[in-house]
C-alpha cells in the first residue's frame, strides 16, 4: 500500500490553496506541515504531500512511500533496491523525528526519485 506521495510545487502557498479547495469536496483536508517547506493532506489511509521545489536536501522531485508490515520488510526492500541499482538515501532505521514508532529506509531510483519503505504502527 502507498502510505504517502510527495510532489514538488513551484509556489507552495498557491498550491496549498489549490489543494485545500480541490480536495475539500472529497472530504480530504490539511493534516500538518511546515510553512514555506511542505504541507500534508489527509486522504483516508494515507497522505498526499506538496513541498517547495527549491527546498533543502534531501528533497527530490517525487517521493513515494510504501507502507510495509515489519522492520524486516523495510530491511529487505533496502537490500533489494540497492541490488537492483538504486542508490542509498537513508539506511533502514528508526526515524524518531517523524514519530516514536516510525522505521524506514530511503533509496533513489534510477531517475533520482526518493522511494521509501516504512512502518509506523499506531498505538
Amino acid at each position: 500500500m502507498i502510505d504517502h506521495v510527495t510532489l514538488n510545487v513551484s509556489d507552495l502557498r498557491k498550491s496549498r490553496l489549490f489543494y485545500e479547495n480541490a480536495l475539500a469536496p472529497l472530504g480530504y483536508g490539511l493534516a500538518f506541515g511546515k510553512e514555506e517547506i511542505f504541507w500534508a493532506f489527509d486522504i483516508s489511509d494515507g497522505l498526499f504531500e506538496i513541498q517547495q521545489s527549491d527546498g533543502p536536501p534531501p528533497l527530490t522531485p517525487t517521493h513515494v512511500a510504501f507502507r510495509v508490515k515489519s522492520w524486516e520488510e523495510v530491511d529487505a526492500f533496502h537490500r533489494a533496491a540497492l541490488a537492483a541499482g538504486g542508490r542509498d538515501n537513508g539506511a533502514p532505521g528508526p526515524r524518531p523525528d517523524y514519530s516514536e514508532a516510525y522505521y524506514a529506509c530511503f533509496v533513489l531510483d534510477p531517475d533520482g526519485h526518493n522511494i521509501e519503505a516504512m512502518i509506523n504502527p499506531k498505538p
